[in-house]
């Protein structure tokens, strides 16, 4: 999973944010539980989906929700 920066998250529309951000739960569960088991030790892609996450609902609170170019 490639990391979002925030002209491409602005770019984006409202569904298409909120369909990368469940994309992202869904991969950082699976990483999540592959650490746990030992079959990945690369943690850091943990913290960096966490952050994508983070840039997209900050994004969405500083607009009011929509992050759409106008």
């Amino acid at each position: 999973m490639a990391i979002l920066r925030v002209k491409e998250i602005i770019g984006m529309g409202k569904k298409e944010q909120d369909s990368k951000m469940l994309e992202l739960q869904k991969e950082m569960i699976k990483i999540r539980s592959q650490i746990t088991t030992g079959a990945v030790k690369e943690t850091a892609k943990v913290r960096n989906i966490r952050r994508t996450i983070a840039r997209i609902l900050t994004l969405q609170k500083m607009s009011g929700g929509s992050t759409e170019k106008k």
